[in-house]
């Protein structure tokens, strides 16, 4: 294994001023027990499946995904991807700790970390399960008694494809095949870290569990991969927060979410990736639902250089509904390429989109919105909403909905809207004694606020703080 060097591809700064990110920004002394080979080839793939005793399913997996990767090229569409190189890219960090139960058990550094964030109140206060993923792998985990009675599993991934084997060969890569795209493909190759939440026929889950992901080396990948499966009945809400400070190398994301709700079964996704700009955001989200399921997808997208995502929900049951409510925000330097997609497969299903955007400086939102209906989903309705705010002449947004409707008895309809700053509205404050910065935040959060209410309240807080970060890093 090699050392790891300095001497990586330099990332290109100029093009944005960066902002005051406070706690987030904070860099931990840079240390590993173990690290992999700049690159990615087949035998950086067979070392880290060997390293984590891994079935030979996985590693065939794995080797499929790898093939799949290197014969697929970049997307034609959206952001430009060329300064994303992958000889550049570290793709396992492990940290300089195991897996602990114990929160008094982590090394001191990294429970620093993890308390400048706030986990381990939240945990203490609202929370029914905590996982926390520093670099590469899980470095805590925990649920609260009650639940593991009742047969609810949540782990890192990697121990529940040691302990629920059966699970994890059964799901594994069915909601996110690696042929969907590039990226996926990538992900399958050198996925490490994640969580598991499997909860039982019936059972209600009735406070959230949580996983926080912390990037913390420079030049490196994170790949954790989450499976939730909520069986006949069952109610669950998981929120995932995601943070890395800010280097001037290129660092990646690439995780994926497979969600399967199963019949009558709730599952509410709530989630604010929170980067710094020198991070290539390329994460793929996919939820299952069968009959009479519902899955509710919340998303707050900051802070990255480039961003594509778009949560997809596959309606294959009778009855089955989708909603989603996403916000980004892109500032200097940023292209925040989002949206989300919803397949209509079955008759009298339902599904619905909120989407927002906010940008300011040269930064470039572009939403995308993608409904498919079907021969057989006679009877669905599905409605998409988008809202663009400018808050400067240089930015860029854009809408592309996409319909794409196979059945004459349905009911399916877009709407988009796009708009400034409401001088009017700003004066009517200002004429208050607000000052004017501060009834911009006011109007901006006024914005956001239909994306806010349906968080926690520390997730909806810390969108508050970024946006106000967003816009004090303009106005300063």
């Amino acid at each position: 294994m090699s050392g790891f060097n300095m001497t990586e591809k330099k990332f290109d700064e100029s093009s944005f001023k960066d902002i005051d990110r406070g706690i987030y920004d904070v860099i931990d002394k840079f240390e590993y027990s173990d690290i992999s080979d700049k690159g990615l080839n087949k035998e950086i793939v067979e070392e880290l499946s060997k390293k984590k005793n891994e079935p030979e399913w996985m590693l065939k997996r794995r080797l499929q995904s790898l093939l799949i990767f290197e014969q697929t090229e970049n997307p034609s569409w959206g952001p430009d991807l060329s300064e994303l190189n992958m000889e550049d890219i570290t793709t396992y960090v492990k940290p300089k700790t195991d897996k602990k139960s114990n929160w008094d058990a982590l090394p001191e550094e990294i429970k620093d970390t993890f308390d400048r964030l706030g986990i381990p109140q939240a945990e203490q206060e609202s929370l029914a399960g905590v996982g926390a993923q520093y670099d590469s792998e899980e470095v805590y985990h925990s649920i609260q008694k009650h639940l593991s009675d009742q047969g609810v599993i949540f782990t890192d991934f990697d121990t529940a494809l040691k302990e629920h084997e059966e699970i994890v060969h059964k799901y594994f890569q069915r909601a996110i095949p690696p042929t969907l795209h590039k990226y996926a493909a990538l992900h399958g190759a050198v996925w490490s870290g994640g969580s598991l939440i499997y909860v039982p026929k019936g059972v209600n889950v009735d406070i959230p569990l949580q996983s926080y992901y912390r990037l913390n080396a420079p030049g490196a990948g994170q790949f954790e991969h989450t499976m939730i499966i909520a069986e006949e009945g069952a109610k669950v809400h998981f929120i995932e927060g995601c943070s890395a400070p800010r280097y001037n190398v290129v660092n990646l994301h690439a995780g994926s979410v497979e969600i399967f709700v199963h019949k009558d079964a709730e599952v509410r996704f709530s989630t604010i990736e929170n980067w710094s700009r020198n991070m290539y955001n390329l994460n793929t989200k996919r939820a299952i639902v069968e009959e009479n399921g519902q899955v509710e997808w919340i998303s707050g997208s900051f802070g990255s250089k480039v961003s594509m995502l778009y949560p997809t929900t596959i309606l294959n049951g009778e009855g089955a509904r989708a909603e989603y409510t996403g916000i980004t925000y892109a500032s200097n330097g940023q292209y925040i390429d989002n949206g989300c997609s919803m397949i209509h497969n079955a008759p009298n299903t339902y599904s619905t989109a909120l989407t927002k955007s906010i940008t300011q400086g040269n930064g470039k939102s572009m939403t995308r919105s993608y409904v498919k209906i079907g021969k057989n989903a006679k009877g669905s309705k599905s409605t998409v909403d988008c809202e663009n705010l400018m808050l400067s002449r240089e930015s860029k947004s854009d809408t592309i909905p996409t319909l794409d409707i196979r059945n004459d008895e349905v009911d399916c309809g877009h709407e988009a809207k796009i708009g400034s700053l409401d001088q009017k509205q700003i004066f009517y404050l200002m004429s208050r004694g607000i000052p004017e910065n501060e009834a911009k935040s006011m109007i901006v959060r006024g914005f956001a606020e239909p994306v806010a209410k349906e968080l926690p309240l520390e997730y909806a807080v810390e969108m508050n703080n970024l946006i106000d970060m967003e816009l004090e890093g303009a106005n300063g």
